[in-house]
């Protein structure tokens, strides 16, 4: 059975890697990854398109300048983009979250594993449990960048715009806003690290004590040399 220290790290270790498998279940569930306006010219007036999506979905309308609101209507961002390179950046987006998602999930098998026994096997222990808090870590950082990628470089926000409404003619400037989802991830990458730091504290705690025990005789105390 393992010690009440090693009981309480892992256990709180398992803590953080729930929470982060929770928060990524969150993140892909959510729809309030970024709100833009996105700016039109006509040959009369000008059209703004105000956009509040996520991976999967989101919900446009349309104000001309003259006052004229178009009602909101709900759209699947799969089927308003129609270049090859923002459907890729999306994809890769969600691809990657997944693979975050699983090695969350192995971290918290893992760290509860190390509440309940010993695991013999070196990988089960700490080793494991750096190796896919790291891994998650590195997954979310790198949609956290993507996504960004995808509004700048591949026009995401554009193409929704002109999915939702085809006679738009030419774009002059957008406003972005990013949500509650896309900054959810960072607090995950936190959370990656403090699983990462506590079992880190118990490891190092451990190798100093086995050292400890291990210190030669010389190094010893004299009066206890003496007998």
């Amino acid at each position: 059975m393992p010690s009440r220290k090693k009981t309480a790290m892992f256990a709180s270790a398992f803590f953080t890697c729930i929470c982060s498998f929770v928060l990524i279940c969150v993140v892909l569930a959510t729809q309030h990854w970024m709100s833009s306006e996105v700016r039109f010219s006509g040959t009369n007036s000008s059209v703004i398109v105000s956009l509040r999506y996520g991976l999967f979905s989101g919900t446009c309308e349309q104000f001309v300048a003259a006052g004229l609101q178009v009602s909101e209507q709900a759209f699947q961002v799969a089927d308003n983009l129609s270049g090859t390179r923002a459907k890729s950046m999306i994809t890769a987006i969600i691809v990657i979250l997944v693979l975050g998602l699983l090695s969350s999930l192995l971290s918290s098998g893992f760290t509860c594993t190390n509440v309940v026994s010993n695991p013999y096997q070196t990988f089960l222990g700490p080793i494991g449990v750096y190796t896919w808090n790291s891994l998650c870590g590195i997954f979310i950082l790198i949609a956290m960048i993507l996504f960004p990628v995808s509004i700048e470089e591949s026009d995401l926000s554009i193409e929704l715009a002109h999915g939702c409404f085809s006679f738009l003619q030419t774009h002059t400037k957008s406003a972005h806003t990013y949500g509650y989802s896309y900054w959810i991830m960072l607090l995950i990458i936190f959370l990656n690290i403090a699983s990462i730091i506590i079992i880190y504290f118990y490891d190092h705690a451990r190798y100093s004590k086995k050292k400890e025990q291990e210190r030669p005789i010389e190094n010893a105390p004299k009066d206890v040399i003496l007998f």
